[in-house]
């Protein structure tokens, strides 16, 4: 008496943003380009320094754009669910990347407050403004994805951390050209580290609860099932699971013990409706049995 009630093929959020975050992926790579090799012929180390960090960002946005190209392969007989799961890995690997950038940028910040080295502030700053912009591009794009996946909000946070990285080297750079005084670097840099940490906590705590296939937040699987026992025609559930396979997409098993004279395709119905409706789980394989069935089940 199983039945699957949803049949349509799943898509994820992030695979509906992968042009804007591959035009962000193109402008950053560029920009680390042009600030390497102009750091190559100046010797500006602070250039160099800048151009490795970019690099992180390409890596993070790289990692975040060939998930999301993998993830649309279409599902196989031993992988049932596709690739959707790469998605959070690359999440997940972005925030232990930002982890470790905020790290060495606090180390670098305790270092530099120690002995403060000599910084131009001209160069510094005509670099800055040109990073800004290509951020704040690239920011714009990924905005409207980062709200609806994990793997587009890690891609969104190393943006961020860059775009606030830029304007924090414009405030260091203004204040270092027109006063002299070469803490402001060490300084603002610490504060956007900071700044960076609990958002990176954020997006690896979430990544971990999907892979962990906790139930989604601000879900209560009890409530949900006692709101499913309320409907018309059902006397128990059991075995109740819900989960998230990627952002986006939701998923729910279950057992759904059926009243005396209760008709099946209805409390389904009922059921799946339920789920999609208020919980927004569309993907959902529920199993409806008679009473008494629940007695020779395995329940997990």
């Amino acid at each position: 008496m199983g039945h699957d009630h949803s049949h349509a093929s799943a898509a994820s959020a992030g695979g509906r943003h992968r042009t804007p975050l591959l035009i962000a992926f193109g402008l950053t790579a560029s920009y680390m380009l042009v600030e390497l090799v102009t750091g190559l012929i100046t010797g500006s180390l602070a250039l160099l320094s800048d151009a490795a960090h970019m690099g992180t960002d390409v890596l993070g946005l790289g990692m975040a754009l060939a998930a999301i190209t993998l993830a649309q392969r279409e599902a196989t007989s031993q992988r049932t669910y596709g690739t959707y799961r790469l998605e959070v890995l690359a999440a997940l690997a972005n925030g232990i990347l930002l982890f470790g950038v905020a790290a060495y940028v606090l180390y670098e910040a305790w270092r530099r407050i120690s002995a403060p080295p000599e910084v131009p502030g001209l160069p510094m700053l005509a670099v800055a403004v040109v990073g800004l912009i290509v951020n704040i591009i690239s920011f714009r794009l990924l905005t409207a994805g980062s709200k609806e996946s994990l793997n587009l909000r890690g891609a969104y946070l190393e943006v961020l951390a860059d775009m606030l990285g830029s304007v924090g080297v414009i405030v260091a750079a203004l204040i270092i050209f027109t006063t002299g005084w070469r803490y402001a670097d060490p300084i603002i840099g610490a504060a956007i580290g900071l700044f960076i940490l609990p958002r990176t906590y954020v997006l690896t705590a979430q990544a971990v609860r999907i892979l962990m296939e906790v139930a989604p937040p601000g879900l209560d699987v009890e409530q949900v099932r006692e709101r499913i026992i309320a409907l018309p025609g059902v006397a128990d559930v059991h075995d109740l699971h819900i989960w998230t396979v990627t952002s986006g997409i939701e998923t729910a098993t279950g057992h759904v013990v059926l009243q005396e004279g209760a008709e099946l395709h209805d409390v389904l119905d009922r059921v799946t409706a339920l789920l999609a409706d208020e919980y927004h789980v569309t993907h959902a394989t529920i199993q409806c049995e008679p009473k008494g069935h629940e007695e020779h089940a395995n329940p997990v």
